[in-house]
């Protein structure tokens, strides 16, 4: 999937591509066509840079309720020809994933286009899922015939059956269908859930990767193989040296950190970072000066993993170089350091906004680290981060420092937070945002008695609006 193109964050499109509140209160007063048009390209394109940590299906999903929209841009994008040539499920995803909410909210329509795409489309297994947490008994048992017809009887397609059963994010059809009185369909999906039972148990008998006995260089080598095969297995190697690494092992390891091959060092590092060795800052030091970039990458790593004094004093000592350990001691002392380190976080915020602009992925931390620190003065960053980030993640990471350091937060975002994508943020917003404004009682209101709505945000909003509540 190529990164996606997000439009300008004073736009329609792209307030609603960010997921960002003022996206669906600009809906909700511009032309109708025009929210639908721009409302049809984000689901079918989906804006986010990682869908594992960005919501918008819900977001998306509510919009589509308030502006009445029609499904038939999504119906032409589900079964497109593309849907046969590009199988990624990340063209489908989003799609089906509102189409699901939809559904949740009593849409027919909704429901009939994700039986339909689980029956004839590619991405059938995501539609199936949205299914078995919305659709009855007797919806999905239909289903049965065309899904199994995916599978040959033969023992490729058995094979493949079983893959399917074994590694469904929602079982309830397969369960449904293990017990269907059509005995073909049963004894079939019966025998495929068997099969990957069994699968799973050969995988347990025999486990690859270390054994009890290895010596310390025995681990060395089974990093160094992991690299050599694509996989990076360093992390796991530092763990079983603590298993098997002795006293009289250290020498072996400290000079495996300073002039090993790659996976000897970086191991050895990550272990002795774990272990607050002595020598482990100065050989961290050392290793950022590699040509490796894998061994630069397992440094900085071990660096920000440390928990001692000593690392935080180092990063006091990092925190000016214009390289990848000065970042990291800058995200170090966001996370550990103290009000002290405040005017050396707020550098290292603003430096990596101007050298990598509002996406760039060091941001989280500094900016959790100037909530943490209450750094009043961040917040002329904070919230050009909030209007401009891509990433609705960031977003609500920048909102919850905001909430810390901006007095003006709780009458300012704080209001259009109600209305974000992401869960988290409209828990802040439940619980700062001003009531003088009638939208926000209104929109406490609703998201108190949705039924979609997070638990989380519906207590969030009960303080404010319950019995007891004196706010609303």
């Amino acid at each position: 999937m190529f990164d996606p193109v997000i439009a300008p964050s004073g736009t329609l499109l792209g307030l609603l591509q960010r997921g960002r509140g003022d996206g669906t209160l600009h809906a909700l007063t511009a032309p109708r066509a025009e929210a639908l048009a721009a409302l049809n390209h984000c689901v079918l394109h989906d804006p986010r840079h990682d869908w594992q940590v960005e919501n918008r299906s819900l977001y998306y999903a509510r919009l589509f309720l308030d502006l009445r929209g029609e499904l038939d841009e999504i119906e032409r994008h589900l079964f497109a020809p593309d849907d046969i040539l590009e199988t990624d499920e990340s063209r489908t995803g989003l799609a089906l994933a509102v189409l699901g909410h939809l559904a949740s909210y009593g849409r027919r329509d909704a429901l009939a286009l994700l039986r339909r795409y689980a029956a004839y489309g590619t991405n059938w297994a995501w539609a199936l899922d949205e299914l078995a947490l919305r659709d009855d008994d007797a919806g999905l048992r239909a289903l049965a015939v065309p899904v199994l017809a995916r599978f040959p009887s033969t023992p490729e397609g058995d094979a493949e059956l079983a893959a399917a059963v074994r590694d469904a994010f929602e079982p309830r059809p397969w369960r449904l269908w293990a017990d269907d009185p059509r005995e073909g369909i049963a004894a079939r999906v019966r025998a495929a859930g068997e099969r990957g039972s069994f699968d799973r148990w050969q995988r347990q008998l025999t486990p690859t990767g270390p054994r009890p006995g290895w010596s310390v260089q025995a681990v060395f080598d089974w990093a160094q193989q992991g690299i050599e095969r694509g996989a990076l297995l360093h992390v796991p190697a530092a763990r079983c040296l603590t298993a098997v690494a002795g006293p009289d092992d250290r020498p072996a390891i400290v000079e495996a950190a300073r002039s090993g091959n790659d996976g000897a060092r970086c191991t050895a590092l990550r272990y002795l970072a774990a272990a607050q060795d002595p020598a482990a800052l100065d050989l961290i030091q050392a290793a950022v000066d590699s040509p490796s970039r894998l061994v630069v990458d397992a440094a900085v790593d071990a660096f920000e993993r440390m928990r001692s004094v000593a690392a935080v004093e180092r990063a006091r000592r990092w925190a000016g170089r214009p390289d990848v350990l000065g970042a990291a001691a800058g995200r170090m002392l966001a996370c550990r350091g103290g009000t002290q380190d405040s005017h050396l976080v707020l550098a290292a915020l603003r430096e990596a906004v101007r050298g990598d602009g509002p996406d760039a992925p060091t941001l989280g931390t500094l900016v959790d680290g100037t909530g943490r620190l209450g750094i009043v003065c961040a917040a002329p960053v904070l919230r050009h981060i909030y209007r401009e980030t891509a990433s609705s993640h960031l977003r609500g990471r920048a909102a919850r420092a905001l909430a810390a350091t901006d007095p003006s937060f709780a009458a300012g975002f704080a209001v259009e937070c109600l209305w974000d994508c992401e869960e988290s943020t409209r828990e802040i917003a439940a619980r700062h945002a001003e009531t003088g404004d009638v939208r926000v009682v209104e929109q406490l209101r609703r998201l108190a008695s949705d039924p979609a709505e997070e638990a989380e945000v519906q207590t969030a909003v009960r303080s404010r609006i319950g019995p007891d509540a004196s706010a609303v």
